[in-house]
């Protein structure tokens, strides 16, 4: 059986680092095998303390990689004017586009950081596609709605919603998210709170009728997430991310040369950041 002394020369060979603190142990462990509860007391609070630092950190350091905010919707409804709005607050004719755009953009709050906005295709084949690319990366996701076509659109817009959804609650760190009703400067525009109505209720229909379907003969694939509470009526509260809802208009309200109104969207931009 080696002695003491040998196995203290063992564990001080270990590493300069462990022979440093080597003495340091040996006094806290005589320490600790008296038993003092006061002292295993502090001993307990000083680890609990470290402990709940170092998970802070970790947490913190993989958010901040998280700079991207992804905006999504359907074509033409007004993610890319959105887009030029949040960065230059002026007003540019757009265009439907079959590829990505990304810029920095600075948060109008006091710590004035940046995130990196990425406005993605809308168009059908192309919209799952990218969101797959950049989810990873996404700090935020901005759902934008046409309001003033709403109302002939819900069933498109609630099948797109459904998919980004169930991405986003996918992900590790479930990024923030926000459907943005726009083109509230049209007359017919719908309000941000009949709009939450009816996608309740057609994400409803849509959870019903997925469940319903039959499962994928790949035996290997993880089970799809579920919209809300089984037997409930779906609402977005139920979800496991927090979903908000602003009104806002990209192009304003006295012709394109006029200022936006996405005073609301920039708030949130700056409350996520």
């Amino acid at each position: 059986m080696a002695s003491a002394d040998s196995r203290r020369m063992g564990n001080d060979g270990g590493g300069g680092v462990g022979g440093a603190f080597q003495p340091y142990l040996d006094s806290l462990r005589q320490e600790l095998q008296q038993r003092d509860p006061t002292l295993l007391s502090v001993v307990v609070a000083l680890l609990a303390v470290l402990l709940t630092l170092v998970l802070w950190k970790f947490i913190r350091s993989r958010r901040s990689s998280q700079r991207a905010v992804l905006l999504v919707g359907l074509c033409d409804s007004g993610k890319t004017l959105l887009f030029v709005r949040l960065l230059t607050g002026l007003y540019r004719d757009t265009q439907t586009s079959i590829t990505d755009s990304s810029a920095a953009y600075r948060v109008n709050n006091s710590r004035g950081t940046n995130l990196t906005l990425i406005d993605l295709p809308g168009h059908e084949s192309l919209r799952l596609q990218f969101l797959e690319r950049f989810k990873a990366s996404a700090r935020a996701v901005v759902f934008v709605v046409d309001s003033a076509a709403f109302q002939r659109e819900v069933k498109d817009v609630a099948e797109f919603l459904y998919q980004v959804l169930i991405d986003s609650m996918s992900l590790k760190n479930a990024p923030s998210f926000l459907i943005a009703c726009n083109k509230q400067d049209i007359t017919m525009a719908k309000s941000a709170k009949l709009i939450q109505q009816q996608l309740e209720k057609e994400l409803n229909t849509l959870r019903v009728t997925r469940s319903a379907a039959p499962s994928t003969l790949d035996s290997s694939s993880a089970a799809p997430a579920q919209l809300g509470k089984k037997g409930k009526e779906f609402e977005f509260s139920q979800l496991p991310l927090k979903v908000e809802f602003v009104e806002c208009s990209a192009k304003g309200g006295r012709g394109d040369a006029s200022s936006a109104d996405i005073q609301d969207l920039e708030k949130w931009l700056a409350k996520i950041a």
